[in-house]
């Protein structure tokens, strides 16, 4: 708790830049807030560090940053897709009568933000706010796949990026592009056992208007109880699940064909 008030005065000035609008001088901001001269041009030195501030030596100002730009990016895909994944992920429940839940990614990681349980079935350690890695599970496999090659290599430069779980996950970028390959080809990714034992998962990626993957439906089922015609019937109704909640964020619905 002693740096409580640190982190306080942090929110606090990138409060007084949002609200502004524009770039302010660090005297403004010490002013403005009551704060040392000092705390604050150590304050800002932090943010400009981390990335969400930005500093303007020739105006002598700070503006926001571009991890403030990606905090804020990301509320907002999050905050809405939350929302408005409720029913699709309910009724997706219903009809597999398995746990279901809604990832995005974060960096190398995927982040879960909804988790809808069915009855009778184990608790998942994939809950709200969990993070794990995402080579390892299907929600971050799914969105891999559909990222340009360019940003996975930005993710994952080397072998020393990649997380390992008993041995099992890809042991190099060579495999997880193979492993990516797989998922594209098949349509759906798969994680089998590598996040909790007995454990499988079947994902899909959301993908906005760009195509770019905003989130990824997942469901989970032990891995006894689902063969092969039973796991494609899995990936099909996440499919839908998946292609309603792009509709839902803007994509456009395939049309006929001619």
């Amino acid at each position: 708790m002693a740096n409580a008030p640190a982190a306080g005065h942090a929110l606090d000035v990138l409060g007084l830049i949002a609200r502004r609008g524009e770039p302010v001088p660090a005297a403004a901001i010490a002013r403005d807030l009551g704060l040392p001269r000092s705390s604050v041009y150590h304050l800002l030195a932090v943010l400009t560090e981390r990335g969400y501030v930005r500093h303007l030596p020739e105006e002598r100002r700070y503006g926001l940053g571009l991890a403030a730009y990606e905090l804020g990016s990301a509320y907002q895909r999050q905050a809405p897709l939350e929302r408005m994944a409720r029913g699709p992920m309910d009724r997706l429940v219903d009809a597999c009568g398995h746990n279901a839940h809604l990832a995005v990614l974060h960096g190398g990681d995927v982040l879960y933000v909804v988790e809808q349980r069915a009855p009778g079935r184990p608790l998942l350690v994939t809950d709200v706010g969990v993070r794990l890695p995402a080579p390892l599970t299907a929600t971050g496999l799914a969105m891999l796949a559909a990222l340009p090659a360019a940003q996975v290599r930005a993710l994952y430069p080397d072998r020393t990026a990649l997380v390992q779980r008993d041995g099992r996950g890809p042991a190099s970028t060579t495999q997880l592009r193979s492993w990516l390959q797989q998922v594209r080809q098949r349509g759906y990714a798969l994680e089998d056992g590598l996040v909790t034992p007995g454990l499988g998962s079947v994902a899909v990626a959301v993908l906005d208007a760009n195509d770019y993957p905003v989130a990824a439906v997942a469901v989970t089922y032990p891995q006894g109880d689902v063969d092969d015609a039973e796991r494609e019937r899995l990936a099909a109704a996440v499919r839908r699940t998946a292609a309603s909640l792009a509709a839902r964020v803007g994509r456009p619905r395939p049309g006929p064909r001619a």
